[in-house]
């Protein structure tokens, strides 16, 4: 019965198809770097530190194919790849925005803690 709902859910609400793309690893990193301009795979890859670059090159193609990226290959030699947001990709602006807020809020390490942190190694 579950899986019938989910499927259901799949087919009629796209706040669960946007929770599902949103949710996949490295997705919301990616856009994150890209709403400060455009970049290049390699500069991408440095700015989200972390992701192989096979993964990063599934997301970027998945991305692409929902218009939330767009790929420009200048054709010089080597050739020059660089991913920008589209207008519906900047949209996603006001939930990464919406995100750091909730986790500053919520998960900002505690000053006392951290204090009390860096005691205990400096005792060790």
């Amino acid at each position: 019965m579950a899986d019938k709902a989910a499927a259901h859910d799949a087919v009629m609400c796209p706040a669960y198809n946007a929770i599902n793309l949103l949710q996949e690893k490295w997705v919301l990193h990616i856009v994150r770097a890209l709403l400060d301009g455009p970049r290049g795979f390699n500069e991408l890859s440095r700015a989200i530190g972390g992701c192989n670059t096979a993964t990063l090159a599934q997301r970027l193609d998945r991305l692409e194919t929902l218009r939330i990226v767009t790929k420009t290959v200048c054709s010089v030699m080597p050739p020059k790849t660089s991913y920008e947001l589209t207008s519906v990709g900047v949209e996603l602006d006001s939930v990464v925005q919406a995100i750091d807020r909730w986790a500053r809020k919520h998960l900002a390490p505690d000053p006392r803690a951290r204090a009390r942190h860096a005691g205990a190694r400096a005792g060790s």
